[in-house]
Parts: structure tokens; C-alpha cells; sequence
């Protein structure tokens, strides 16, 4: 019994880092952001851990991607791969894809 306890809490601690980290990434990405406006650039949020390129922000089905202007890497942050893949496995999805409007029709 107590192995169980000790499993769900472990699992809500990891949940609440996660969510934690989330907010983080969150305020860091606005404050870059209003920084580069101030400076009058292109909003870029990081470093490319690759080459020497900047990562802008695209949205992908509702997820924020970061995309290298160089050499075109996409990098996820945390939980973003799980809600690509989540929103994959959804009823309907490639009959949105190739027919947009008319999947939500029954």
C-alpha cells in the first residue's frame, strides 16, 4: 500500500516541476521577447545548441516549436513531443488534415 502512496506522489511532485518548468520557460520566452521589440529585432528566444543560429518560436497544432533560422533544427521543450503525439492520435486527425472544415461534419 505504501508503495502505491509513494508512486502517486512521486508522480504529482514530477507533475508539479514540470508545470513548474513550463511557467519558467514561459516568463523566459515573453522577457526575450519584449526585449528583442524594445531593440527593434525579430523575435528570437535562444541559442541554437547546433550551430550559431537563432530559435524562433512557430506553432505547430496549437504547440510552440523552436526552429533554428540556420540550420532548420526543431527543438521541443518539455512535454511538447507528448501533446504533438497526444493531438496525432486524435479521431479525425488526418481527415482534417486533408479535408479542413469538413472533419468536424458527422
Amino acid at each position: 500500500m505504501t508503495d502505491i502512496l509513494d508512486e502517486r506522489r512521486r508522480g504529482l511532485e514530477e507533475e508539479y516541476f514540470r508545470r513548474k518548468d513550463k511557467e519558467s520557460l514561459d516568463k523566459l520566452r515573453s522577457a526575450l521577447a519584449e526585449e528583442a521589440r524594445a531593440r527593434g529585432e525579430d523575435v528570437a528566444t535562444m541559442s541554437c545548441p547546433r550551430c550559431d543560429g537563432r530559435l524562433h518560436e512557430h506553432i505547430y497544432d496549437e504547440v510552440r516549436i523552436d526552429r533554428c533560422d540556420k540550420c532548420a533544427g526543431v527543438w521541443l521543450d518539455t512535454g511538447e513531443l507528448e501533446q504533438i503525439i497526444a493531438q496525432e492520435s486524435t479521431p479525425g486527425r488526418w481527415l482534417k488534415a486533408f479535408w479542413p472544415g469538413r472533419a468536424d461534419e458527422k
